[in-house]
């Protein structure tokens, strides 16, 4: 059993499918909910769904250990970052080499880096007209939205769309994209 911890840092509509997609699989399941954020919905999904949870502290996790002993303690053997808003400290990536990715909600490389997450991307995209979005998987490196792409899918921007249609329409493409993505990536990297 290869065991995955998603780490959120807020409501948590991607970890939800991401725990339901898992659920009844054979080798891989969801054991760890990780948060920086005390009040973060995805507790309350993990809490209802009996997955063991970890709340982590910035000191720790960006001068300290990273927790990285911690998820080696618990049979942790693959990271996915569902709306974790902190960049992932090179001690974790060390720990955790070719196995931590993550989902963005726009075509990388454009609209990525430090501060563009959430509304802020879907704002910045209406706002500069473009023809279509999507959302980017990919793994982490010690850059924000930086390392090797593992897969893109597009949907189109209407002229009247706003930033909370096209928030709908990623929404979409994540839930129905990102588990997937997961199972293969997590399979592909245990049969190296």
């Amino acid at each position: 059993m290869i065991h995955l911890a998603v780490f959120a840092s807020g409501a948590g509509s991607n970890a939800r499918k991401i725990i339901d997609y898992f659920r009844p699989h054979s080798s891989i399941a969801v054991s760890l909910i990780v948060s920086n954020q005390p009040a973060a919905g995805v507790l309350s999904i993990a809490a209802k769904e009996g997955i063991p949870t970890l709340l982590i502290e910035k000191e720790r996790f960006f001068r300290g250990d990273a927790y990285a002993p911690e998820l080696k303690k618990r049979n942790i053997g693959f990271i996915v970052l569902a709306g974790f808003l902190w960049k992932v400290p090179s001690a974790l990536i060390a720990a955790y080499p070719g196995a931590i990715i993550n989902i963005h909600p726009a075509l990388l490389p454009k609209y990525g880096g430090k501060g563009m997450y959430g509304s802020r991307v879907h704002e910045t995209v209406v706002a500069n007209k473009e023809k279509e979005s999507g959302i980017t998987i990919h793994y982490v490196d010690e850059q924000y939205d930086h390392g090797n792409i593992i897969f893109q899918a597009t949907c189109p921007l209407e002229e009247t769309d706003t930033p909370e249609t096209l928030a709908q329409k990623i929404h979409l493409l994540e839930h129905a994209n990102y588990p997937l993505i997961i199972e293969k990536t997590v399979q592909l990297q245990n049969h190296r």
